[in-house]
């Protein structure tokens, strides 16, 4: 079976209206319990997602509904000084500020990890499904923290794989949409149109939705004929299934 794999990006209080929009676009495509959100606990630290607040209540309902929930980074915001000329360049031009986890020490990393996993974990009453960084983006620190902090699954622009083996699940680019200039907003048209017929044979696609999207009409469009175009070829699922007849060794504070 070929899988597609939906998620929502920089679910909180700060987009709670965005997310609003998006789930209601996208599930005329996928049914709840295949869709994901990448929860982040403070956007930007002014945004923080309080437990018992209406909005924690909300994404508890979500995840009683099915929704996999994904620890998103912590604050979704940059604020590390980068040495390297790789992480220097890919902070400038693969996000706005927002690879959290490119330029952080290993101990910050894995303590923002373990940070997130307890306040979602203790607001929806189920494991997180996995991590992803913000803009897709780890420094090395960040990726050895991620060996350790016990997350089932992990993904970046390329693929998805289980941090504790280092097992890859799936490959291939995201299909995903830039809405923060006419530029990146043209390029994000003309690479979703592509993508679609490419990936027609691949085992899995993935479809990644941001709350910018939600605010361009002609980016809507384009989900809405991606995800009809995939459809013909792929069946929803969760990320979660990727893991099913692997041997994947839980990290010991996590249920079996």
């Amino acid at each position: 079976m070929r899988r597609l794999l939906l998620s929502i990006h920089d679910v909180g209080p700060r987009f709670e209206t965005e997310v609003d929009r998006l789930m209601e676009h996208v599930s005329r495509h996928v049914a709840l319990e295949h869709l994901a959100m990448l929860v982040v606990p403070n956007h930007w630290g002014d945004h923080p997602l309080v437990a018992g607040s209406p909005f924690a209540t909300r994404l508890r309902g979500w995840s009683d509904q099915g929704v996999s929930l994904f620890a998103h980074g912590w604050y979704h915001r940059d604020d590390s000084r980068h040495a390297g000329a790789a992480s220097r360049f890919k902070a400038r031009h693969m996000t706005a500020g927002e690879g959290e986890f490119l330029g952080l020490d290993h101990i910050t990393a894995r303590q923002r990890m373990a940070d997130a996993r307890t306040l979602i974990e203790g607001i929806s009453g189920r494991p997180v499904a996995g991590f992803i960084a913000p803009a897709w983006l780890y420094g090395a620190p960040a990726m050895a923290a991620l060996e350790q902090a016990g997350f089932m699954l992990a993904e970046d622009h390329m693929k998805v794989w289980s941090p504790p083996t280092g097992a890859i699940l799936a490959r291939g680019p995201v299909i995903t949409w830039a809405s923060r200039s006419r530029a990146r907003i043209a390029s994000s048209l003309a690479v979703a149109r592509l993508l679609p017929p490419l990936l027609r044979r691949a085992p899995v696609v993935r479809v990644a939705v941001h709350p910018g999207d939600a605010h361009v009409p002609s980016l809507m469009r384009s989900i809405d004929d991606a995800l009809r175009r995939i459809r013909r070829s792929h069946t929803p699922a969760r990320y979660e299934d990727l893991l099913i007849g692997r041997e994947i060794y839980a990290h010991p504070d996590l249920p079996a």
